[in-house]
């Protein structure tokens, strides 16, 4: 199992270009949907938890995956395979890529490479919302955040947690105990409590 997820999230780490919103999907497809190791309420959880927290996303999400798979040998196999691959790509870089970066085959390939990582962190957004159990009202919130962020140049720290004191002022739903029909006592002739 430690393998495995050293495996999957090196080859996520491997494969994906654009940062940690850009593996989302990624993630998402292959913790969920193919090994099936967390559903997909519990992989929003990870994603709101990685996002609120310090470091790259797709760093923390590896490390919380693991840790909820395998405690802290799985967070450390797990965040190994996520990191390993751009520790290489990055040393390789540094060492041919900067006398290559301006050649025009180089700016071409990053030009068709833009808009695939745009169309994914699209995708992502939107796979994560549809799957996403909430009400449609609660799209205020997200309408609001994204306001904030765009126009009003806000912290995302302070809309993370104005979002989060929002949810726990507002969203908490009451839950009442099922009540059952009293049960009306037939006698054997099909009367309502009575036998002629």
């Amino acid at each position: 199992m430690l393998f495995q997820l050293f495996l999957v999230f090196a080859k996520i780490g491997a494969f994906t270009l654009g940062g940690g919103y850009a593996m989302v999907p990624i993630i998402q497809s292959e913790v969920v949907d193919k090994k099936k190791w967390i559903d997909k309420d519990e992989f929003i959880d990870i994603l709101a938890v990685s996002q609120s927290t310090p470091g790259a996303l797709a760093v923390n999400m590896s490390t919380f995956v693991g840790f909820r798979l395998k405690g802290i040998l799985g967070s450390a196999a797990a965040t190994l395979g996520c990191i390993l691959p751009s520790f290489v790509s990055i040393l390789l870089i540094a060492m041919f890529f900067t006398r290559i970066m301006g050649e025009n085959i180089v700016q071409q390939a990053f030009m068709g490479i833009r808009p695939a990582v745009a169309a994914l962190i699209t995708f992502s957004v939107y796979k994560i919302g549809k799957t996403s159990k909430i009400k449609l009202w609660w799209y205020t919130v997200t309408v609001l955040a994204f306001v904030s962020n765009l126009f009003l140049n806000q912290d995302p720290i302070l809309i993370i947690v104005s979002s989060g004191l929002v949810g726990f002022l507002f969203g908490r739903e009451k839950k009442f105990p099922d009540q059952e029909r009293p049960v009306i006592a037939r006698g054997e002739d099909g009367e309502n409590g009575n036998s002629n």
